[in-house]
């Protein structure tokens, strides 16, 4: 279903249309997506959520084969996105925009941002974001196995397979500070 609801942008008041639009994903839930683009100010909104209630937690993924790519991934405005081996955090942000992906498009998204940085940083810069592309590329073709992870607070991010360890939402962790407690005046 896609319902149209005309709205003020939030950058610059222009007349917008906000697009919301419900699917189903297999083995998942059923889901609303989010968009809105204002042509005047440039302003963009994407985001899915879950229409059905979901508990905070941690999802994790191994990508170990070329085959591992095509898992659909949903990620919410709310979702860290984390790959360990290659160094990659991807936190939520007032620009962060929801999607719904595979593996290898969120590989491909954070190759996207690298390759930016090829373009514009020094030499030695240029040759670390040259030298993580080939990790990416060694994902892909299944010769260096990686671990996807994704936190929500909301619960609506998911990485769909049988194969996917789903674990509870991680606590705050912990510095080894502790707050001193007040002493008892009564004791």
């Amino acid at each position: 279903m896609r319902t149209v609801v005309p709205g003020p942008c939030p950058v610059c008041n222009a007349d917008i249309e906000y697009l919301y639009q419900t699917d189903n994903i297999p083995y998942f839930s059923d889901i609303i997506i989010i968009r809105a683009l204002c042509n005047k100010c440039g302003y963009r909104y994407v985001d899915t959520q879950v229409l059905t209630t979901q508990a905070p937690g941690r999802q994790e993924f191994h990508i170990e084969t070329p085959e591992d790519l095509d898992i659909r991934v949903v990620r919410s405005m709310e979702g860290t996105i984390m790959i360990p081996e290659l160094g990659v955090r991807i936190d939520p942000g007032p620009a962060c925009e929801g999607f719904i992906s595979n593996t290898e498009g969120v590989l491909d998204r954070v190759a996207g941002v690298v390759e930016g940085l090829i373009a514009c940083g020094n030499e030695n810069e240029r040759k670390n974001a040259e030298k993580f592309l080939e990790s990416i590329a060694a994902v892909k073709r299944g010769d260096l196995p990686v671990t996807l992870i994704i936190d929500d607070p909301s619960g609506n991010s998911a990485i769909i397979s049988e194969k996917t360890k789903k674990l509870p939402y991680p606590e705050e962790e912990d510095t080894g500070e502790r707050e001193e407690e007040p002493e008892n005046p009564s004791e």
